[in-house]
């Protein structure tokens, strides 16, 4: 459920897009995690533990893509801002028995705007090559999702994800 205050800010007066101004907000340290869950057969998640896929090292693969991937948000996200990152750290956990691989991105930046965006593409982006590394052995991996988890810094303050 939205905030009371919630407004659509990359939207002008007259409903078009545009990129929102923070030249007058103040510089502070923001914050961000993302996560995203690749879901597989457990067999293909203990393939995936053992670094034994045929592409090679799937986790390794997936964190490189995803921090790459954090330092071109402003190029993927029309209205996102390019700000220059202080921080990007992709963790991966594997539960073999659940057949899921939990991609958590953490996105950090001394700047005027938030780096929400950033840890989300690179959750998002090491999912997707999670995909890629193993579909030769299975093709029915599904990213079951992509979210937020938490935010610190800025104007908002702290928002944390309840937990589910």
């Amino acid at each position: 459920m939205p905030d009371d205050d919630a407004r659509l800010t990359h939207l002008d007066a007259h409903g078009d897009a545009r990129m929102v101004d923070v030249g007058g907000k103040p510089v502070t340290e923001r914050r961000a995690v993302a996560r995203a869950v690749v879901r597989m057969t457990p067999e293909t998640a203990r393939v995936v533990a053992a670094g034994d896929a045929p592409k090679g090292d799937v986790l390794g693969t997936a964190r490189i893509a995803g921090v790459m991937a954090a330092k071109k948000t402003g190029e993927l996200i029309p209205l996102c801002h390019p700000i220059g990152l202080d921080h990007v750290d992709v963790d991966a956990a594997i539960d073999a028995d659940a057949g899921t691989v939990t991609l958590t991105a953490t996105a950090g930046v001394t700047a005027r705007t938030g780096v929400e965006m950033e840890a989300m593409t690179a959750a998002a982006v090491a999912a997707l090559t999670v995909y890629d590394m193993v579909k030769g052995v299975e093709r029915g991996v599904a990213i079951e999702r992509v979210e937020l988890v938490e935010k610190t810094g800025g104007r908002s303050g702290t928002w944390r994800r309840d937990a589910s």
